[in-house]
């Protein structure tokens, strides 16, 4: 399983597809399928039955994964989409750093 640059509640940008330009809030990480699901982005509609968890059926909008490879970090310092690298430091732990203006992203 590859390991992935982006991780729950990051901010990232949306670099393709219909949502492309659009920012927000990582919710859920799915490895297996290589996906991100972003909070109020690609929006669908689904069709739900009524029953004792969800109460009354209907129309329910949610959000629909997006391919991970469609997405990038954004930089708090830049203000823009970043490629992102991993710097080990003196105390040998993993963090990941903004390739543009080498700030460190994970505090």
């Amino acid at each position: 399983m590859a390991k992935f640059f982006v991780k729950r509640d990051d901010q990232i940008m949306v670099t393709k597809g219909r949502e492309q330009g659009k920012t927000g809030k990582i919710l859920r990480v799915i490895p297996e399928k290589s996906q991100v699901i972003v909070e109020k982005l690609n929006i669908v509609k689904r069709h739900q039955r009524p029953n004792p968890q969800f109460g009354q059926g209907g129309i329910v909008e949610k959000e629909a994964p997006i391919s991970i490879s469609n997405v990038m970090l954004l930089c708090a310092k830049c203000k823009g989409a970043v490629r992102v690298g991993v710097k080990i430091l003196k105390n040998g732990s993993k963090v990941r750093y903004c390739k543009k203006c080498d700030e460190v992203i994970d505090k």
